[in-house]
C-alpha cells in the first residue's frame, strides 16, 4: 500500500534546509522516500506556476484596462493596480520557494543514489540502476532548468509593473495614465513570454511526475 503524507509548509522546509538530511531521514523511517517527497514538491511547484501564470495574465488585463481609461477616480485605479502587483509578487515568491524546495530534495536524492551505486555487488543490477539514475537525472535537470527559466521571466515583469504602479502613486493624473499606456505593449510582450515559458515548465513537470509514478 502506498503511503500518503502531508508535507510541511514550504517555508518551514526551507528554514530547515540546514538539517534537511535529518528531515529526510525521519521521513524515510515512516516509509516516505526522497523520491516521494520529490514528486510531491514537483507537483506543488507545478501548481504554484499555474497560479502565478494566471495571476500575471490577470494583472496584465487590469493594467491594460486602467491604461486605456480617461480620467475617473485615479486613486481607485492606483489601488486596483497595487493589489494586482502585490498578488503577483506573492505568487512569484511562492514559485521561487517551491523551486528551491524541489532543488533541495532533488540534490539529496541524486547524491544518495549515486553513492549507493557503488554498493552493488551484482554488475547487471548495478548497470540497470545506473541507467535509471542517468535517465532520471537528465529529466530532472531539464525540469529544473525550465522552472528556473520561467521564474527568471517574472523579474522584468515585476520590475516594470512596480515602476508603473509607483509612478501612478506619485502622479495621480492623466499624464500618469498616458505613461501606463506607453508601457503597455512592452509589458504585454514580457508577460506573453513569461506565460509561454511557464506553460512549457508546467508540461515538463506533469511529464516528470507521470514518469516517477510509472517507474517507482
Amino acid at each position: 500500500m502506498k503511503r500518503t503524507f502531508r508535507s510541511l509548509p514550504v517555508a518551514l522546509v526551507l528554514l530547515l534546509a540546514g538539517c534537511s538530511g535529518a528531515y529526510y531521514g525521519a521521513m524515510e523511517k515512516i516509509g516516505v522516500a526522497k523520491r516521494d517527497i520529490l514528486g510531491d514538491r514537483v507537483e506543488k511547484s507545478r501548481v504554484a506556476q499555474t497560479e502565478a501564470k494566471q495571476q500575471f495574465a490577470d494583472a496584465l488585463v487590469h493594467f491594460q484596462a486602467v491604461a486605456k481609461t480617461e480620467g475617473g477616480d485615479l486613486q481607485k485605479k492606483y489601488d486596483e493596480l497595487n493589489r494586482e502587483l502585490q498578488h503577483s509578487e506573492t505568487r512569484a515568491k511562492d514559485v521561487r520557494s517551491r523551486i528551491a524546495a524541489v532543488d533541495d530534495v532533488g540534490s539529496a536524492l541524486f547524491i544518495e543514489w549515486k553513492k549507493e551505486l557503488g554498493q552493488f555487488t551484482n554488475a547487471t543490477l548495478r548497470a540497470d540502476s545506473q541507467k535509471q539514475f542517468e535517465g532520471t537525472q537528465k529529466r530532472y535537470d531539464t525540469l529544473l532548468m525550465l522552472m528556473r527559466r520561467a521564474a527568471d521571466r517574472m523579474d522584468p515583469v515585476l520590475k516594470t509593473f512596480r515602476d508603473q504602479v509607483l509612478y501612478l502613486k506619485h502622479n495621480l493624473n492623466a499624464r500618469a495614465l498616458a505613461q501606463l499606456d506607453s508601457t503597455n505593449h512592452g509589458l504585454e510582450e514580457d508577460i506573453s513570454r513569461l506565460v509561454a515559458d511557464m506553460e512549457t515548465s508546467i508540461r515538463e513537470a506533469e511529464k516528470f511526475i507521470k514518469e516517477l509514478k510509472t517507474n517507482p
